[in-house]
C-alpha cells in the first residue's frame, strides 16, 4: 500500500502556480451524442429553474415546465448511456476476472461484449415496436407529439447498439477489455 506524501508549499510558490498557463482542454474524447446530451441537460436545468422561479417567486407556476424537464431528463439518461457504452463506464463486476485463468476471462469478456450487443439490438427493436403504438400521442401540457421523447430513446438505443459494436471491435484489436484490465482504462485519454 502506498502512502501519500504531502510537500509543504509556501504562499509564494502557490501564488506562482496561477501564473502558469492552464493545460489545453482536450475535447476530442467527446462525441456528437455527448454534446446533444449536454444541450438537453441545460434545457432541463432551465426548465427546473423557471419552474422554481415561477412557483416560489411569482407564486404562479407554469405547468409545462415540469413535463418538459422530465422529458429532457429521459433524454439525458438514455443519451448519457451512449457515452457510458462508448467509454465502457457502466457499472460492472470484475472480481472473477482477477481469480480465473486468462484464457477463460478472455472468453467471458467476449461473451459479455456479444451479450451487450444483443441486448441493445433487442432494446432497439422493442423501442421501435413501442413507437409504432404510441408515437402519435401528445404531451399532456404542451401541444407537442410525445414521439419526440420516444424517438430520442430509440435513437439512444440504436447508438448504444452501434457503440457496443465499436467497443467489441476495439476489444478484439486490443486483445483485452476493461473487465480484464481495468487499470488500463483509468484515464479518458487512453480510450
Amino acid at each position: 500500500m502506498s502512502q501519500e506524501t504531502h510537500t509543504q508549499v509556501s504562499p509564494e510558490e502557490l501564488a506562482h502556480t496561477f501564473d502558469e498557463a492552464p493545460p489545453d482542454a482536450d475535447l476530442s474524447v467527446y462525441a456528437f451524442e455527448d454534446w446533444v446530451t449536454l444541450g438537453l441537460f441545460w434545457g432541463m436545468t432551465g426548465c427546473v429553474f423557471l419552474q422554481f422561479f415561477t412557483r416560489y417567486v411569482l407564486n404562479d407556476s407554469y405547468a409545462w415546465t415540469e413535463e418538459i424537464a422530465v422529458n429532457c431528463l429521459i433524454g439525458v439518461v438514455f443519451l448519457g448511456s451512449v457515452m457510458c457504452v462508448r467509454m465502457s463506464r457502466h457499472i460492472q463486476v470484475d472480481v472473477l476476472y482477477h481469480y480465473l485463468p486468462t484464457h477463460l476471462t478472455r472468453v467471458m469478456s467476449l461473451a459479455v461484449d456479444v451479450l451487450r450487443i444483443g441486448f441493445f439490438a433487442y432494446g432497439s427493436w422493442l423501442m421501435w415496436r413501442y413507437l409504432e403504438i404510441v408515437a402519435d400521442e401528445e404531451m399532456v401540457t404542451v401541444a407537442l407529439p410525445r414521439g419526440i421523447v420516444f424517438y430520442t430513446v430509440f435513437a439512444a438505443f440504436v447508438l448504444m447498439f452501434l457503440r457496443s459494436i465499436q467497443v467489441f471491435v476495439a476489444n478484439l484489436r486490443r486483445g483485452y477489455s476493461v473487465l480484464e484490465r481495468p487499470e488500463e482504462f483509468q484515464n479518458l485519454e487512453e480510450l
